[in-house]
């Protein structure tokens, strides 16, 4: 796939108030300083896309963005991030949980981690929680160019065995780098295959 227009549309504070025409969507989300953004304009060839911002926990809203007029990328608000205050986490806890839970037309949630660091409870929880809720999703591990290949390899095949002691078939995974272009294909090919198989 190769995305050729992207637009940024709304900014919902509420799954309510997010756009009503059934188009299929696709959601990013990860811990604050995962790299989001910088993967999120990756892959749509477009640097300002989404905000990159020197300050963690920026994204508080359900972001969407149009892509190629087929399908919304949508950029989620951040989980677990520490200098916020318990009650601001929470509503936003509540506000991703019930984009998650109750948009129809999302195919696919990308569960970005930072391939730097072994498996961080929080995240090990949210993947969990979208398993046992039976949200089809896949993980992107990001920042792969700080890593050497064979570390990052090692990296990936560390968090994605521990989640064995629970998981019988693991989830699809990728492996990325913003700076280096690394996984954009991998990743928009996925998303390419679940739209074909959409319109059947």
């Amino acid at each position: 796939m190769d995305i050729k227009k992207a637009q940024f549309v709304i900014s919902a504070p509420t799954v309510s108030l997010c756009p009503k025409d059934n188009k299929p969507e696709f959601a990013f989300i990860g811990r604050s300083n995962v790299g989001k953004s910088s993967l999120i304009n990756m892959l749509c060839n477009h640097k300002g896309l989404a905000k990159t911002s020197a300050t963690p926990g920026k994204t508080l809203l359900i972001n969407h963005f149009i892509i190629n007029n087929e399908w919304y990328l949508v950029d989620l608000p951040g989980y677990g991030y520490a200098k916020r205050s318990k009650t601001v986490q929470d509503k936003l806890d509540k506000m991703i949980r019930s984009y998650i839970l109750q948009r129809e037309q999302l195919c696919n949630v990308f569960v970005l981690i930072d391939i730097r660091h072994e498996q961080q409870k929080i995240d090990r929880e949210f993947v969990d929680w979208l398993g046992a809720s039976g949200i089809p999703f896949s993980i992107v591990f990001t920042k792969a160019d700080k890593l050497g290949p064979v570390k990052a390899k090692g990296n990936v095949k560390q968090w994605m065995d521990a989640l064995l002691d629970t998981w019988e078939t693991l989830p699809p995974y990728f492996i990325t780098s913003s700076e280096k272009k690394t996984g954009k294909d991998e990743v928009l090919n996925y998303i390419d295959e679940i739209l074909k198989e959409i319109k059947g």
